[in-house]
């Protein structure tokens, strides 16, 4: 990253919906701890988990809360007054409920990233960083489709922001150790009972820490010029070696492959890989045909069958590691 990271934070009014989440919680303790923001607006659906924020945080100075829906786009203006960074955290994600519920999916996770992006623009925001996920690469199931169409129209919403002082940009990473419908604690449940289920013993998974998520997507709000998708490098894992080292010795009941669910996921496709730089410890796909004007990013450029996919991967978890970081 360059020094055009450098943010003053302190001097600024930052906003995370879906704030009491699992990325919301962390990134309201590290911005508390780390940045210091001159106010911190958690906008969320659930007051009870918002009490519970307040009391966990000392009820802060620092802290405003709104509640609200990002399906609501004038309460999203309100709770955007005077704020200059959002980060947009706010989805419906467990894959299932997206299934059986499409349009609701879609209610939060298409048209609520548009509610964000037209707020943000008319409200005089200067930076939005959408948070999403592997499963929006090549997706085969209804979550992973809504969150390319937030990403679409993240990077897209720079036509309309960008001439007006807002830009917007989009980080993507895999699964997070310890985030809510996590796997981890699923296998750790069921270590009681002796036996553990897989639906298929040759997946392979990206994993990241929260930590190392929430630091990544305010490293890179800070460095963003417009229309990027940021990907960190991060590692992969076996299926069964994580269950080895979560529920060493259980038996283990094959339960098959979910509707939905992909053997392998990706980070960045072939596709991708024409318009994505590789740096130190990240990539950056840049825009296909952007019509604002964009700073050019240094980097190695990628081959073009290019894949970063968590079967592909050259950095791999061993099960000490893996202790290690859901430990931590």
């Amino acid at each position: 990253m360059t020094a055009r990271s450098e943010f003053d934070w302190s001097g600024s009014c930052v906003m995370v919906t879906g704030g009491t989440g699992s990325f919301g919680n962390k990134f309201v303790e590290i911005m508390l701890q780390k940045y210091r923001p001159k106010r911190l607006v958690i906008f969320s659906r659930d007051e009870l988990k918002q009490s519970e924020m307040m009391a966990r945080f000392n009820h802060d100075d620092k802290l405003r809360f709104f509640l609200g829906d990002v399906r609501d786009r004038d309460r999203l203006e309100r709770a955007m007054h005077g704020v200059d960074v959002v980060f947009h955290a706010a989805a419906l994600k467990q894959i299932p409920f997206c299934e059986y519920n499409p349009f609701e999916a879609i209610q939060t996770n298409v048209m609520g990233t548009k509610n964000v992006i037209d707020a943000a623009i008319d409200q005089g925001v200067k930076r939005v960083m959408a948070i999403s996920t592997d499963k929006a690469v090549n997706p085969i199931n209804l979550y992973g489709a809504t969150k390319l169409c937030a990403e679409k129209l993240a990077v897209q919403g720079n036509v309309y922001g960008h001439p007006r002082g807002t830009i917007f940009g989009v980080v993507r990473y895999g699964n997070v150790i310890g985030s809510r419908g996590s796997v981890i604690p699923l296998f750790q449940a069921q270590r009681a009972t002796g036996t553990v289920t897989v639906t298929h013993p040759g997946m392979t998974r990206f994993w990241i820490r929260l930590e190392e998520g929430v630091e990544f997507a305010v490293r890179c709000a800070a460095a963003m010029r417009g229309g990027e998708i940021f990907v960190p490098k991060i590692p992969s894992m076996r299926i069964m070696d994580l269950v080895e080292t979560m529920a060493p010795g259980c038996r283990v009941e094959e339960i098959g492959v979910r509707p939905g669910e992909k053997l392998h996921e990706i980070l960045i496709s072939e596709d991708e890989s024409r318009q994505t730089l590789e740096l130190d410890d990240m990539f950056v796909v840049s825009p296909v045909a952007p019509s604002w004007t964009i700073e050019r990013w240094e980097g190695k450029p990628l081959s073009p069958d290019f894949r970063y996919s968590s079967d592909r991967n050259t950095a791999w978890l061993s099960g000490e590691q893996m202790l290690e970081m859901a430990d931590g």
